[in-house]
C-alpha cells in the first residue's frame, strides 16, 4: 500500500490521527496532516484506509 496526503486540502480535523496515529500526525502550529509512514503494512494499513475514509477533506489517498 502507498499513502499520500495533500496538505493543501487538509482542514485539520484530526480524523487521520484518531484512526491511524502510527501513520499520521498533525503539525503543532496549525494541525495540518503529516505523513509518518507512506508504506504501512498489516493493521497500520487497515487503519490508514479507515483514516482516508474518515477524512472530511479527502486529503488522504491510498493505493494498493
Amino acid at each position: 500500500m502507498k499513502v499520500t496526503v495533500d496538505q493543501d486540502k487538509c482542514v485539520s480535523s484530526g480524523q487521520c490521527v484518531l484512526n491511524a496515529g502510527e501513520v499520521f500526525d498533525q503539525r503543532d502550529e496549525d494541525g495540518v496532516v503529516v505523513l509518518l509512514d507512506d508504506n504501512p503494512v498489516g493493521a497500520d494499513a487497515d487503519n490508514a484506509r479507515k483514516a482516508a475514509a474518515a477524512c472530511p477533506a479527502l486529503a488522504i489517498q491510498t493505493e494498493e
